[in-house]
């Protein structure tokens, strides 16, 4: 066989497409809600990095210590396979989500921390001076500004996270990888992975492009 017939059978490619769109879909569902878990647990992580009591502020830097160095793989690992041990049984999905969710959220913590602490401390001085509390303070004044400030890291991180979602077929979740594995296991023809690559570009790259906007404006503003 050549090339073409080997890598770029059209007509397993067609027949493949069914299974493969209802892995990429059960991976956009992974990754959209492992991002949005892991945005909000990386913005709690902050606040308690940054102004929690002292405890708290240990507990939550050896929170984003520990998940900034453990990889993805081998937490996984141990959600799906050993935490039955303690009596905790969690589904493919659930466990995939709680790994993605944990390591996301300890990354995402430092980028907000970063912008949060971009915000000159002269705003906050004067946000106290008129009268707001420290949440309102948070909310109204420093959140917003901080927020643009790290939404080209923070998209960043989540096309990684969306990336990551292809770790979750070794606990047999059939997402988009595993689905190509298994079409191209049932064609004897590696197609489907040609399929699947094709798919992942078609749901990155425009956020690669977003990050790169993002980036640019960024960019051009801090020289103003």
């Amino acid at each position: 066989m050549d090339i073409v017939t080997t890598f770029f059978n059209m007509d397993v490619l067609w027949r493949s497409m069914p299974q493969l769109l209802q892995g990429l879909w059960r991976t956009i569902l992974l990754g959209g809600l492992s991002i949005v878990l892991g945005l909000l647990g990386g913005l709690g992580l902050a606040l308690m990095r940054l102004y929690a009591p002292r405890p708290l502020r240990w507990l939550s830097i050896c929170y984003i210590d520990v998940f900034r160095a453990l990889p993805v793989l081998v937490w996984l690992v141990i959600v799906y396979y050993a935490f039955p041990f303690i009596g905790i049984r969690l589904s493919p999905f659930a466990s995939a989500c709680l790994a993605l969710t944990t390591v996301s959220s300890a990354y995402t913590a430092e980028i907000y921390r970063a912008g949060i602490e971009a915000i000159p401390r002269g705003q906050f001085e004067a946000a106290q001076s008129i009268g707001l509390n420290a949440v309102d303070v948070m909310r109204d004044v420093v959140l917003p500004q901080a927020v643009r400030i790290v939404i080209p890291p923070l998209t960043n991180n989540s096309i990684n996270v969306m990336k990551d979602t292809a770790l979750a077929s070794v606990v047999a979740l059939p997402d988009l990888l595993k689905q190509a594995t298994q079409a191209q296991a049932l064609a004897a023809n590696p197609t489907p992975l040609i399929g699947a690559a094709m798919l992942y570009l078609i749901l990155l790259l425009p956020l690669v492009r977003l990050v790169a906007r993002f980036e640019k404006r960024y960019s051009a503003r801090e020289a103003r």
